[in-house]
């Protein structure tokens, strides 16, 4: 079964804010090219979830469109990390002691205060659990739920994520990448 990892197209807000949870729109234009590129590639029969926000709706229904699927799913666990009152706010101003508090204990401390890292790989591995295996599925997600399925898959659960074992890419904007479940 393969599992489709889908991020959103770029969405409506001012560079280099942290934006996590913030429910915001993403561009129209690049919405439509992503579905228009991906829809091709995908089997007739698959299982289409999205996150709750906005910005990955948009696209979730353009792809539904295009592909004339029956309909799709939102499932708040495939939602971008929260990172509390660090949301809204310009990475730059972000304190450093902040920062260095995240990365001292990066698998469990809670940035912003909301959730940890920990709490997102708890989430997100229980919709890998959940995915039913008869049928490829599709996840239009964000960059943090893309990293923590592929940190699952090469780490699981049972290690504490680093700053240095978390993966460092992820699509970009409108872009995926296809995984072989069950890994």
């Amino acid at each position: 079964m393969k599992l489709w990892l889908v991020r959103h197209a770029q969405p409506l807000i001012q560079k280099g804010l942290c934006y996590g949870q913030l429910d915001v729109a993403a561009d129209h234009e690049a919405t439509q090219r992503a579905a228009k590129a991906l829809a091709p590639l995908l089997p007739d029969k698959l299982t289409l979830s999205s996150s709750g926000l906005k910005r990955t709706q948009q696209l979730a229904r353009a792809i539904q469109e295009q592909c004339r699927a029956r309909s799709f799913e939102v499932d708040t666990r495939l939602q971008e990390m929260n990172f509390g009152l660090w949301e809204g706010v310009a990475w730059d101003t972000i304190p450093k002691a902040a920062f260095d508090a995240w990365t001292q204990e990066f698998d469990t401390h809670r940035f912003g205060g909301a959730e940890s890292v920990r709490d997102l790989l708890l989430r997100v591995n229980q919709c890998l659990l959940n995915t039913p295996l008869d049928r490829d599925a599709l996840w239009v997600t964000h960059a943090g739920v893309i990293r923590a399925v592929n940190y699952l898959k090469h780490h699981g659960l049972a290690s504490s994520a680093t700053t240095q074992t978390w993966p460092a890419t992820a699509p970009a904007f409108g872009e995926w990448e296809c995984l072989t479940l069950p890994f």
